[in-house]
């Protein structure tokens, strides 16, 4: 028998059943790819792909669909992941450059790539912990109650509404949030709590008290960024491939809302030499996730934050693969300028 016949059996059928979502048979098989032998040929490449458990027959006839070790072995001879079109490469550069901060990029991120693969999309947020101080405001609202903002230089804002020990004038919070923003200004967020203390011995006795208050707000919204969290989109794409799900499909998505299982995968997930992780069906060791494929890679200066899509085994991966890689590339330009 050919190996590499059978590999080519394997990847028709992959492909036909993810086009179809019906099992392949040998009739179809020669019909459709034009693989140089017969039927019969073909029944025995199917009956050795089946005793090695890359293919199965899901009822009593002659069609097959591949196992999570079939998805597998197709993945891996993916030697290299294919481009997306030069109207695919614009439409992502034109939608991501039109983002007006952190949080308009994570949105669009996530809806454009659920919308170029049809599947969940999931982004976790990058961790503002090891952004700098951009900037700082403080807004009187009342004579005692005040706004205190931190943008960060990735274009992260943080706000928080705040009671102050004593009333105070516009004057005298813009001369504290002048003196902030020299003491902290270009520092990173997580290096913060180490800082406030030096500028409030620093102003005046008279607004020391309000100064301690401004600055354990300071470091309550910088030591918030580093709460992990991720986004979602395209949820209901689930709903349209339930007949993928033989169960249901209610432990995926009490998995995504509760977000933990999710982010403690996508940590989990290292990038092979393409570029992207794949984790198929049982390879992720969460059970509500099982019947599932993930794919994803890092973006970012360090590539420690996580965009990709979640879906059933049967999907096209060389297109998603392609589509997850593209959009981390145009995420990771974006977030850099």
């Amino acid at each position: 028998m050919s190996e590499v016949r059978r590999l080519e059996v394997l990847r028709a059928i992959v492909e036909d059943y993810v086009h179809s979502r019906e099992p392949v048979g040998s009739k179809a098989l020669v019909e459709r790819h034009h693989l140089g032998v017969s039927s019969a040929t073909i029944r025995n490449d199917m009956a050795a792909l089946e005793e090695e458990g890359l293919i199965v027959a899901p009822h009593t006839s002659a069609g097959r669909i591949p196992t999570d070790k079939g998805y597998r072995l197709f993945v891996d001879r993916i030697s290299d992941v294919k481009p997306l079109s030069p109207a695919e490469r614009r439409a992502i550069q034109t939608l991501l450059e039109g983002a007006d901060d952190l949080d308009d990029v994570m949105d669009r991120t996530v809806r454009l790539l659920s919308q170029l693969t049809h599947q969940v999309a999931v982004i976790q947020y990058p961790q503002l912990g090891r952004a700098r101080l951009r900037h700082i405001e403080f807004v009187l609202l009342a004579p005692a109650r005040a706004l205190v903002v931190v943008i960060a230089d990735n274009g992260k804002v943080e706000q928080q509404v705040i009671g102050l020990p004593a009333e105070v004038t516009d004057q005298q919070l813009s001369d504290l949030r002048t003196a902030f923003l020299s003491g902290l200004s270009g520092h990173p967020l997580e290096a913060l709590r180490g800082l406030v203390d030096g500028t409030v011995q620093q102003v005046r006795p008279e607004s020391a008290a309000v100064a301690r208050e401004l600055g354990a707000a300071l470091v309550r919204l910088a030591e918030a960024t580093h709460e992990e969290r991720i986004l979602l989109a395209g949820t209901a794409n689930l709903a349209r491939s339930t007949m993928d799900f033989p169960l249901t499909i209610g432990p995926i998505l009490e998995a995504l809302e509760e977000q933990v299982v999710m982010l403690r995968l996508l940590s989990e997930m290292q990038q092979d030499a393409r570029g992207v992780s794949v984790r198929i069906g049982s390879e992720n060791p969460y059970g509500s996730l099982a019947e599932t494929s993930v794919i994803a890679t890092g973006y970012g200066p360090d590539a420690s934050a996580k965009v990709g899509i979640l879906g059933p085994t049967r999907m096209d991966y060389p297109t998603t693969m392609a589509a997850v890689r593209a959009v981390a590339r145009y995420l990771s330009r974006i977030l850099a300028g």
